[in-house]
């Protein structure tokens, strides 16, 4: 992957001048720090980042330009990079499962809130990790609905467990919070509405009153036809009912959003390798380059078919299977998409909103997956 010095105006101009056979990232700063600046507005409490959504350094400068101070990291690697750039920025290491000498890397960069879901881990952390200043997060999980995946299948404590945990980090005289994450791309606010709620009670019943409630990530972007998200009504349910379950005990409020915050300040440029026979639709990137999230959330329907000079195809949309570059049969999008009837060779199809794990899950499989990233004034169409 590579980042191009040159500033183009749009998506469209780079198509037309560049004429790439490579998949191109377009970026567009000003999205990310208006989403950023979005955020810090209307969420009531701290807004970090989840570096694993998009680790591009660019990407983190942006937001530190914007004003983000806080930063959800999951590894060393990403631990140093952000102490790197932000060096005075709040580090929340929550990924719940860490190996000692992960645990020590941390502690020596002055990471100060931990999250964890088990008794083990939590043993781990009271033997390796200084109390002062140091905040224990317990994590918990509630069944789902609403979020395009589940995170509560990998982490998470139960109800019960989280409150033996929450008493147990307090007792050891770390700060005592509680975390969750309602799933990816959530589009329910209720979701947050349960969990803030079964987080006052866990608090109750461990008789700790926790000094933070993070609620996560999940904020979702822009994928779907149709309008855009109302983040400002997740923001505002999140305050009400933080108010209501936890009255004088309120704690402060932490959020972790990644694809809510960089979605939609990319746009995925591939382009149409072969249409075979008339119907089966070939791209010069799949399931193992930038497109391989779709597979788990579905395939993005705000896209558009630009020609080689720039126009838009503009005939009724055919659903079409759509197949990647590399020679191996599971390298196929979802389902069907509906592109145009007058689709061509040496097209290009432009996916919005795929700012979100589509360089951080790239990969070189069977030689393909040059990825280039190039910087835009907009992102207008």
């Amino acid at each position: 992957m590579g980042l191009s010095k040159t500033i183009w105006a749009n998506p469209v101009e780079v198509i037309r001048t560049k004429q790439p056979d490579h998949p191109v990232l377009v970026f567009a700063p000003t999205v990310l720090q208006a989403t950023a600046r979005r955020f810090m507005r209307g969420f009531p409490g701290l807004v970090t980042y989840a570096v694993k959504s998009n680790p591009d350094e660019m990407v983190v400068e942006n937001l530190v330009a914007a004003g983000i101070r806080g930063f959800d990291v999951a590894s060393p690697a990403e631990i140093a990079m952000i102490r790197r750039l932000a060096p005075s920025a709040a580090l929340h290491y929550h990924n719940p499962v860490r190996g000692r000498d992960e645990i020590a890397f941390a502690v020596k960069m002055n990471v100060k809130t931990w999250s964890v879901d088990s008794i083990s881990e939590l043993e781990k952390l009271i033997e390796m990790v200084p109390t002062e200043g140091c905040e224990i997060s317990v994590r918990f999980k509630l069944p789902v609905s609403g979020a395009a995946y589940n995170f509560g299948a990998k982490f998470g404590a139960t109800a019960e467990l989280a409150s033996v945990l929450l008493s147990r980090a307090a007792a050891a005289g770390f700060i005592p919070s509680l975390t969750f994450h309602p799933g990816t791309q959530c589009t329910d606010p209720t979701a947050w509405d349960a969990y803030i709620r079964a987080a006052a009670e866990i608090a109750t019943n461990a008789g700790v009153q926790i000094a933070r409630l993070n609620v996560g990530g999940g904020f979702p972007n822009h994928r779907t036809q149709g309008p855009a998200p109302m983040l400002e009504d997740i923001f505002e349910l999140i305050k009400r009912v933080t108010r209501e379950a936890f009255g004088a005990a309120q704690p402060a409020l932490v959020c972790e959003p990644g694809r809510g915050l960089v979605g939609d300040a990319f746009v995925h440029v591939t382009r149409v390798k072969a249409v075979r026979d008339g119907a089966h639709v070939f791209l010069n990137d799949g399931v193992y380059g930038g497109l391989a999230e779709l597979p788990l959330i579905g395939v993005i329907d705000r896209v558009q078919v630009i020609s080689p000079e720039g126009e838009y195809r503009r005939e009724a949309g055919q659903p079409r299977v759509v197949f990647g570059p590399t020679c191996d049969s599971v390298d196929r999008l979802p389902g069907e998409m509906a592109l145009p009837m007058d689709l061509a060779e040496g097209d290009f199809v432009v996916f919005q909103g795929m700012g979100a794990y589509s360089s951080a899950t790239n990969t070189r499989f069977n030689g393909f997956g040059q990825l280039e990233v190039v910087t835009a004034l907009s992102l207008d169409f």
